[in-house]
């Protein structure tokens, strides 16, 4: 059973790393949509279409546009942060079980 408590472990890991890159790539967006970045640069191009995907289901299931400001990057850092703290710690915990 130790094997499937390192696998877990390892899985945990791993997922916690994209949260967080993830997490950077999402403030980025917002940092760079405060001032007038070039559309063309492939830094803000990648950052625009690793992020949109979400970014756009948030926006087409709740109303997160007032004034003109858009909460979604509000939105999807709250949910990385409850995976972090639920789902990777949940599986972190399960790994130690096991081990």
């Amino acid at each position: 059973m130790f094997i499937l408590g390192y696998f877990l472990m390892a899985v945990g890991q791993v997922l916690n790393y994209i949260l967080v890159i993830y997490l950077i790539l999402v403030i980025a967006r917002a940092v760079l949509s405060w001032v007038s970045p070039d559309p063309y640069n492939p830094i803000v191009r990648f950052i625009h279409n690793v992020t949109e995907p979400v970014m756009f289901r948030i926006r087409a299931t709740l109303p997160v546009t007032f004034g003109g400001i858009d909460f979604s990057p509000i939105i999807v850092l709250l949910v990385i942060m409850f995976l972090r703290t639920f789902l990777v710690n949940s599986i972190m915990q399960l790994a130690q079980s096991l081990i």
